[in-house]
């Protein structure tokens, strides 16, 4: 699980190369594939919508917001789901 520093995006990476993103309260806001090359994803929303992102020292830049690992220090206790 990967959220942003206030908890308002959080990101579950699915083992079978499926996503799962929640917005606030809105629940599976995003959902589709991704692939993660070495320190690199690539996601492709049901959509079609396309981003990329990069882990560096364990923070996954992900176009625009940063994520990091749910519990990390950076973030706040954000509602489970």
């Amino acid at each position: 699980m990967w959220v942003t520093a206030d908890g308002h995006i959080r990101q579950e990476l699915l083992p079978d190369g499926r996503y799962d993103e929640a917005r606030g309260n809105r629940q599976s806001a995003y959902t589709g594939s991704y692939t993660v090359t070495g320190n690199h994803i690539d996601h492709v929303d049901e959509t079609g919508f396309t981003a990329t992102g990069d882990v560096r020292d364990g923070v996954l830049f992900h176009e625009h917001p940063v994520l990091y690992r749910e519990g990390d220090e950076h973030t706040q206790q954000a509602p489970q789901r």
